[in-house]
């Protein structure tokens, strides 16, 4: 433990002030305002679906369900998905604004609408699309409460996972130990409620895999089978025997195999693929 009596201690000032620089590795991305920086049109591919995004968490779960879409033969569900480097800024461009005035990653324009249909927030995108191809979302009304329960309980533990543990443990110009107390707390309590409900769960809702299973393995899957932020070790996560089942199982799946190369710019060459148009794409493998 720090001897807290030796630090200095920080005092708000009375209106916070935008230093700009500060933020560690995110710095240049980061701001205090919304709107675009640039004016950039957004590219336009052949599909109905047009997919901006990065193989982040985020993008991987839309990505996914793509994928699984057009394993079942729906081929309405083709895309194309355009890279967005968000280190760049390319979030920030005029055309991607327009399709996310949130200016995050992924954004999805359905152009099989008049006018086109924006949709932004992964968990919206995942509910939309499989709502519009009628799978991967029970009718059932418990079951299918049950699954949208998951699907946000997701949406809202994920930013303690990235923003918070992710952050401060991996990111951060300094180690802050109250920080990365807090936030591993939270994580490793995040991992024991999985954890529980899948002891006696197949996947999340029971026996039916869903856009909840694909928005969680994204970012829990990452984490225990993945090394996510390189914290395997420091959140002990092979205790949790039942979430590394569940997302082994997932991690399997031939869509999910593509679905996570799908925006990829990092790893080994033959994992990456900035932009994806056809099935082809993935060449004879």
């Amino acid at each position: 433990m720090n001897d807290s009596s030796t630090a200095t201690e920080y005092v708000p000032p009375k209106v916070w002030t935008w230093q700009q620089g500060s933020g560690g590795r995110f710095a240049k991305i980061n701001r205090p305002i919304a709107g675009p920086t640039h004016d950039k049109e957004l590219p336009v591919g052949d599909h109905d679906l047009q997919l901006y995004s990065l193989a982040t968490p985020n993008g991987v779960k839309v990505t996914v369900l793509l994928e699984e879409l057009l394993e079942l033969g729906i081929a309405e569900a083709e895309y194309d998905a355009w890279l967005i480097n968000i280190g760049d800024g390319e979030q920030f461009g005029s055309g991607f604004v327009a399709a996310n005035p949130n200016s995050k990653i992924p954004a999805l324009v359905d152009r099989s609408t008049t006018p086109p249909t924006r949709v932004f927030e992964s968990g919206a995108i995942l509910v939309y699309l499989a709502e519009k191809f009628e799978r991967y979302l029970p009718h059932v009304p418990s079951a299918r409460a049950e699954c949208l329960s998951w699907l946000f309980w997701q949406m809202g533990s994920a930013p303690y996972l990235g923003g918070g543990f992710g952050h401060f443990y991996a990111y951060a110009p300094t180690k802050i130990e109250y920080c990365i107390d807090r936030y591993t707390m939270e994580v490793k309590r995040q991992l024991d409620v999985l954890d529980r409900n899948l002891a006696e769960r197949e996947y999340l809702i029971g026996d039916e895999y869903t856009i909840a299973d694909m928005a969680n393995y994204a970012w829990y899957g990452a984490l225990v089978l993945h090394d996510l932020y390189s914290a395997s070790e420091f959140l002990d996560v092979a205790s949790y025997r039942h979430v590394q089942r569940w997302a082994r199982a997932i991690d399997v799946r031939p869509a999910v195999v593509r679905g996570k190369r799908v925006n990829k710019v990092w790893g080994p060459e033959e994992e990456r693929m900035p932009e994806r148009h056809s099935a082809a794409d993935f060449g004879a493998g």
